[in-house]
């Protein structure tokens, strides 16, 4: 009984101390997935055969908002000028355009790249099960019951065929069938409320607008990273200080600040403390200084004696934001 009450309590002070951790937010710019798609920069949208979700809007809105250092990657043609040119040219139309009408218009409009596309229709099933309740058969609970309560799960889900078509080269950049779905619960006697399928649809609509929009462009991923807070050699009264005004500065985004009080500590432990070494790569890192962040986790991983995951992890996760960071800038000057 005393080993599981020091178990709970080892388990309690874990859970404490990984709440108390301090993390710090980077932003780091991740390159295309389709590298061809950043040669296209000027797009008309087509509009797409059974859209009945907006999908083509929605990913019309998400390539006009799609901006890099607030400047905009894409431009793009008015949808109305296509429909006019199909109309005018009495081009048949079905939504998902084949390519020699594609580049006929695009030819036409001076697009670079059509995005056409089909939506299926929204998938919709209810199932009904039941569940298992126990309730007390008198105010003491001496004696208790099981019954059963009817519920209902729901299945959403929608599909869309997406391509980029390049109007020079006459041929397909990217295609994809893109599949979402979504499953929920609900009780007689819970308080939650099935979701209406009008309103899931156009979510899963949302999600694969991002998605699509998202493989085509360079963009900011966002993520956060764990300082290290906690001494890993003896360290003086002074060299504490030093450390919790450093952190507290990070907090702060007052970078140039914490970086003055880490060189500090990493003076006044005789460039011994792994722990100065890594913040001061995380503070590099936040400010998009990779090599500069990578050459001081290499000197954080240098000083380590046993595996610390922080500083493994930065090492591999420094290494892949340079690559991607020099990817995505090729494509921007391209």
């Amino acid at each position: 009984m005393q080993v599981l009450k020091w178990l709970i309590l080892a388990f309690l002070l874990t859970v404490f101390l990984a709440g108390c951790s301090h993390r710090v937010a980077i932003r780091a710019l991740e390159p295309a997935e389709i590298d061809r798609a950043t040669l296209t920069r000027k797009i008309s949208v087509t509009n797409f055969e059974n859209d009945s979700v907006g999908l083509s809007n929605k990913i019309e809105t998400k390539i006009i908002s799609k901006k890099i250092d607030d400047k905009s990657y894409f431009t793009l043609i008015s949808r109305k000028d296509f429909d006019k040119i199909i109309s005018e040219q009495k081009i048949q139309n079905s939504g998902l355009v084949d390519i020699s009408t594609a580049v006929e218009v695009g030819n036409i409009l001076g697009a670079e790249a059509i995005i056409s596309g089909g939506v299926g229709r929204v998938a919709f099933n209810d199932t009904t099960y039941y569940e298992r309740r126990i309730r007390c058969n008198d105010k003491k609970c001496k004696s208790v019951s099981e019954y059963s309560v009817r519920c209902i799960k729901r299945n959403i889900g929608l599909s869309a065929d997406l391509r980029m078509i390049d109007i020079a080269k006459g041929d397909i950049i990217y295609a994809n069938t893109f599949n979402k779905s979504g499953e929920w619960s609900h009780c007689v006697d819970d308080s939650r409320s099935l979701p209406s399928v009008e309103i899931v649809a156009q979510n899963l609509a949302n999600i694969i607008a991002d998605e699509f929009t998202s493989k085509l462009t360079p963009h900011y991923r966002y993520f956060e990273v764990t300082l290290l807070d906690t001494p890993d050699i003896k360290y003086t009264s002074k060299d504490k200080e030093l450390l919790e005004v450093s952190i507290e500065y990070i907090k702060q985004d007052r970078y140039d600040k914490a970086q003055k009080f880490l060189i500090d500590l990493i003076d006044s432990t005789n460039k011994k403390s792994y722990v100065a070494f890594y913040n001061l790569g995380v503070v590099k890192e936040a400010e998009g200084n990779y090599q500069e962040a990578k050459e001081y986790y290499k000197m954080a991983d240098d000083l380590m004696i046993k595996p610390v995951e922080e500083i493994s992890s930065a090492t591999l996760r420094i290494e892949e934001l340079i690559k991607k960071h020099n990817r995505a800038t090729q494509q921007l000057n391209q």
